[in-house]
């Protein structure tokens, strides 16, 4: 028999798909899990029962998802190196559809051929495409980063704007690239830089109910004080990239697993 051009085969008088398909490693997954959270638990770490995945429950406290997460992650800072606003700049263009790790690959030959605003800005096209290359886009980026050069010099006299508002006159530059700048280079938390780690895990965790950037970055900043803008962004992204894994979250390891409305487990009574 085909259901939907899929075959299917017959057990016990119902239809039952491929086992490989996506519904049979749905079903398989929520059975090792059921399993794991069986097994006796070991002395020194937290027992977990299954759960049922996206459980809605009350919206659990911001203030003690930041607390969990500062203690678990207290080194969280920006992941692009740099030594100035500058260079932080420049990287953040880089970044738009590339990892961090990449970025860093190809900064260190971007600033020694360019080390200020004032070589960049003189720069020529296919000299900057060919060391940016591997990071993507590189056609839009290196025009991007040469006329963002070219309006720090001509404009703020070789110096990175240290305001919301300047920032974002210059070509390239959105809200998250400005607020990555200002909150890394010059400690001034005007927002929340929101990326798809911060998209993802403010949703998973009943932070924002909505999709958009910009949505979403405004419910966080009612959410939390702005002291707390800056590096509410690196905390939720270390965890979206060391647990809260996009296709393959570690919920077992969890700190916040108690805490997560979509949590696939959680801690048994009396073993917090």
């Amino acid at each position: 028999m085909k259901t939907g051009g899929k075959a299917v085969r017959r057990k016990g008088g119902k239809a039952v798909g491929n086992e490989g398909g996506p519904a049979a490693k749905v079903s398989r997954g929520r059975r090792a899990i059921s399993k794991a959270a069986a097994r006796k638990p070991v002395p020194g770490k937290r027992a977990l029962t299954a759960l049922p995945p996206y459980r809605l429950t009350a919206r659990p406290s911001p203030s003690e998802i930041i607390s969990l997460l500062k203690s678990t992650y207290p080194d969280a800072r920006c992941a692009l190196v740099h030594r100035n606003a500058y260079e932080l700049l420049c990287a953040t263009i880089l970044s738009a559809q590339c990892t961090d790790a990449r970025v860093n690959m190809v900064t260190p030959a971007l600033f020694a051929r360019y080390p200020t605003p004032f070589e960049l800005a003189r720069a020529e096209p296919a000299d900057v495409e060919e060391i940016i290359r591997s990071a993507g886009f590189f056609r839009n980026k290196t025009k991007s980063l040469i006329g963002m050069a070219q309006a720090v010099v001509a404009d703020h006299g070789g110096e990175i704007p240290r305001t919301m508002e300047e920032l974002r006159t210059l070509p390239g530059v959105g809200r998250k690239t400005a607020n990555v700048v200002l909150s890394n280079a010059y400690d001034t938390n005007e927002g929340v830089t929101v990326d798809t780690h911060v998209t993802r895990l403010s949703g998973l965790l009943g932070l924002s109910g909505s999709t958009d950037p910009v949505k979403i970055e405004e419910e966080l900043m009612q959410l939390y004080p702005r002291k707390d803008w800056g590096i509410l962004s690196h905390l939720l992204i270390f965890h979206g990239r060391q647990i809260c894994i996009a296709r393959r979250p570690r919920c077992g390891d969890c700190v916040l697993a108690r805490l997560c409305p979509s949590s696939l487990v959680r801690p048994l009574p009396g073993t917090i």
